[in-house]
């Protein structure tokens, strides 16, 4: 196998060996450069806070982005009840600590071959007034061509936008993965759906409009269901109602 194979294939193994692995179905991995004009739109859509891949890795060359999807009961345990499942949130912490493992592993093993490396952790990565990231594991993944944006903020994959992404920077290039074409949300393709703007409980989303403060009030509000498993600020409803939650292959 060629590198872009072995790193695939060991994120591929290090999540079906998972303890949790029934919250999963098979991840995918892109490739993207570091030198892409990409991100530095990303830097100005979301502010000076926002790094570029070399700000993490100086000798940034390519960036692994990878998307780990839930399964169809994780996503249907959220939609059953009005406020977050238990089985939602375990899927948020549990991926957050598998999102970290993962990169940790690809990191080691580049590094057995010589290969420089960085990551970002999976989440709580963000400025807690301004509430915006300093890396953007979903703007990252779509330079990679893991999917196209959604009208609920999500990255739309080929296996829907239900899971979560991680990150991994390193110094030896790989020839990039083509961008995502195909516009997955329906509201976007014809504008027949906004399922996920019904669903905010909070009235946080709208077609032109996201109020991150709401949003993350609610996901706050939230946590304090289940102090016994983490801080498991999620909510998820923008998501599992979207028709494209998951898309099967």
């Amino acid at each position: 196998m060629n590198l872009r194979e072995e790193i695939i294939d060991l994120v591929k193994r290090l999540v079906s060996q998972s303890e949790d692995k029934y919250f999963y179905r098979e991840p995918l991995v892109r490739f993207s450069s570091a030198d892409d004009p990409l991100f530095k739109n990303i830097k100005i859509n979301v502010g000076p806070e926002h790094l570029y891949p070399q700000d993490i890795l100086p000798e940034a060359k390519t960036v692994i982005s990878f998307f780990i999807p839930f399964s169809e009961e994780v996503v249907n345990s959220n939609l059953k009840e009005d406020t977050v499942s238990k089985e939602w949130a375990e899927s948020y912490v549990k991926t957050n600590a598998l999102i970290n493992h993962i990169s940790n592993k690809i990191i080691e093993f580049l590094e057995q071959k010589e290969i420089k490396a960085a990551t970002i952790k999976a989440t709580h990565n963000y400025d807690e007034k301004t509430l915006k990231s300093a890396w953007s594991h979903r703007s990252a993944a779509y330079v990679a061509g893991l999917g196209t944006f959604g009208i609920n903020r999500m990255l739309i994959t080929k296996l829907g936008c239900a899971g979560r992404f991680g990150t991994v920077i390193m110094s030896q290039e790989i020839s990039p993965d083509k961008r995502a074409e195909e516009k997955y949300c329906l509201y976007h393709k014809n504008g027949s759906c906004l399922k996920c703007v019904k669903a905010c409980p909070v009235n946080a989303l709208s077609v032109d409009d996201f109020d991150r403060f709401k949003c993350h009030q609610r996901l706050l509000d939230n946590s304090k269901q289940f102090t016994d498993i983490g801080l498991c600020d999620v909510c998820g409803k923008c998501v599992v109602s979207c028709p494209l939650a998951i898309i099967d292959q």
